[in-house]
C-alpha cells in the first residue's frame, strides 16, 4: 500500500534540511524509487487531458533508444511526458499548459520550446523536435533578434542557442536549419552586442531574470525585492554558454562568412564568462558554511531561509539551477549551490521548495547540474521525488506547483514540469 509509514510533520515548512534524507530507509547505501514512493500518500488531482488520449499517444511512441531506465514507473513517467507534448501543443503551436496557462500571452515562453526540443530529441524524436523548433523561431522571434514575449529572461536567449546546437548534434539540420539559422544568427548578434556593451564597464549584462518579475504578472509572494534590470549571474552565464554553443554550431553548419565571425563571438562569450565568474567570487561569502549565495551583483537583503521571501524563493527554484546548468562555475562553486539548497530549506523529498509549496518546472536545470557534478544520489532523490509526488496518481499529470503531502494542485499543469522526467532520465539510459 502506498504511503505506509506516512506521518504528517507540522514542522516540515520550517525545516532547513530535507527531512527525507534523514530517514533510515533513504539514508542507506541504495536509493530506491519504490522506497521513495512509499513514504507519503500520492498526489491527487484532475488530469490535464483525457487519459485515454494520453494512453494512445504513449502506445504510438517509438523512441530511440527504448525507454528502459530499470524501473517501470519511471519508464511510464518518461513516456507519458513525451506523449503530453502533442497533447499540449496545438499542432505546431505551443501552449505552456492548461487553464490560465493556456492563454495566448504564455505561448512564447521560451522554456516550453527548450524543454520540448530537449526531451523529444533526447529520445530519437528529432523530426518532431525540428518541426516544433522551426515553427517557434519563425513565429516568436522578431526581426531584431528579440523574443516576442512579455518577459523573456536573458538566460533564455542563451538556452535557445544551446537548444539549436543540441538539436543539430542529435538529429542533424533537416527540417529547421535552413529556415531558422537566420533567426538564430540575429539572436546571437544581439547577445554579442550586449556582451560588448557590458565589457566597456567591466560588468555583467543587466536584464530580466524571470517573466513573473518583469511584467506585472502576479508574484507568488508579494514582498519581492527584485528589480527588472539587475545583473543576475544566471543570465550572463547562460548568454556566455549559449554564444559558445552557437560558435560550435556555426563551425559545423554555418557559412564561410559566419565561421569567420566566430572568433569575435567566442571572444565576447569568453569575456562575459570570465566576468561572471569573477563577479560570483566577489559576491559570495568566503565562509564556506554560509549558505546565502546572492544571485546578482547588486546588494540585496539576506533572507532567513530559501523560502522567506520572493528573492530567496526565485533564487532557489530558478536562478541557482540555471547558474548550475550553464556550466560556467567550476565544481567548487557549483557544489556550494547544491549544499546551500540542501542546508537552507531548499527542497523536500528532492523537490524544489517555493514559499509554502513545491514548484519543479525548472528542476531539469538542477538535475543536469547534479549529474555534471557526479552527485548521482542527489540526482536520483530529486528525480524520484519528482515522479513520485509532483505527478498525480494514475494519470501522472505534473502540475506546475503542488502542496506538501498529501499533495494537491497549487498551480495548473505545465509542459516543462511534465518533461522533467523525460529529460533527466535519459541520462540513466545508455545509447
Amino acid at each position: 500500500m502506498r504511503g505506509v509509514g506516512y506521518q504528517m510533520d507540522a514542522d516540515w515548512r520550517n525545516r532547513r534540511t530535507d527531512p527525507v534524507c534523514a530517514r533510515p530507509e533513504v539514508s542507506g547505501t541504495a536509493l530506491s524509487l519504490d522506497t521513495i514512493r512509499a513514504l507519503f500518500p500520492p498526489t491527487t488531482g484532475d488530469p490535464a487531458f483525457d487519459p485515454e488520449l494520453i494512453k494512445r499517444n504513449v502506445e504510438r511512441l517509438v523512441t530511440t533508444p527504448t525507454v528502459n531506465t530499470g524501473h517501470a514507473f519511471l519508464d511510464l513517467s518518461v513516456r507519458t511526458g513525451l506523449a503530453f507534448v502533442d497533447a499540449t501543443f496545438q499542432g505546431d503551436h505551443p501552449k505552456y499548459g492548461v487553464k490560465h496557462y493556456a492563454e495566448a500571452r504564455h505561448e512564447a515562453f521560451p522554456p516550453t520550446i527548450v524543454a520540448a526540443v530537449d526531451a523529444l530529441s533526447a529520445w530519437g524524436l528529432g523530426a518532431r523536435a525540428a518541426q516544433l523548433f522551426r515553427y517557434w523561431l519563425k513565429t516568436f522571434v522578431r526581426a531584431d533578434g528579440t523574443i516576442d514575449y512579455y518577459g523573456p529572461a536573458l538566460s533564455e536567449y542563451g538556452q535557445l542557442l544551446h537548444t539549436a546546437a543540441l538539436l543539430q548534434e542529435r538529429a542533424g539540420l533537416e527540417g529547421w536549419w535552413k529556415e531558422g539559422s537566420g533567426t538564430l544568427k540575429r539572436m546571437a548578434e544581439r547577445l554579442v552586442e550586449l556582451c560588448v556593451q557590458s565589457e566597456k564597464g567591466g560588468e555583467l549584462i543587466p536584464g530580466v531574470p524571470e517573466a513573473d518579475i518583469s511584467s506585472g504578472e502576479p508574484l507568488h509572494i508579494h514582498d519581492s525585492t527584485h528589480s527588472e534590470n539587475n545583473r543576475y549571474f544566471h543570465n550572463s552565464a547562460w548568454v556566455a554558454r549559449g554564444l559558445l554553443r552557437w560558435v560550435e554550431l556555426v563551425q559545423r553548419a554555418g557559412t564561410d562568412a559566419d565561421r569567420r565571425n566566430c572568433a569575435r563571438v567566442r571572444k565576447a562569450a569568453e569575456g562575459l564568462a570570465a566576468r561572471t565568474l569573477s563577479a560570483v567570487e566577489r559576491a559570495w561569502p568566503n565562509d564556506l558554511s554560509d549558505w546565502w549565495l546572492p544571485p546578482q551583483v547588486e546588494a540585496c537583503p539576506r533572507p532567513g531561509s530559501l523560502t522567506e521571501n520572493a528573492l530567496a524563493s526565485y533564487t532557489n527554484y530558478r536562478y541557482w539551477p540555471e547558474l548550475l546548468s550553464s556550466g560556467v562555475l567550476p565544481a567548487k562553486l557549483a557544489n556550494r549551490i547544491v549544499d546551500a539548497r540542501l542546508s537552507a530549506g531548499g527542497q523536500f523529498c528532492g523537490m524544489t521548495r517555493f514559499a509554502g509549496h513545491l514548484d519543479d518546472w525548472p528542476l531539469a536545470d538542477y538535475l543536469y547540474g547534479l549529474w555534471s557534478l557526479g552527485r548521482k544520489r542527489d540526482f536520483l532523490l530529486s528525480l524520484y521525488g519528482h515522479v513520485a509526488y509532483h505527478q498525480a496518481q494514475g494519470h501522472l499529470t505534473a502540475y506546475e506547483q503542488v502542496s506538501f503531502p498529501p499533495g494537491t494542485e497549487k498551480a495548473p499543469y505545465c509542459l516543462p514540469c511534465q518533461l522533467v522526467a523525460a529529460r533527466a532520465a535519459r541520462l540513466l539510459v545508455k545509447g
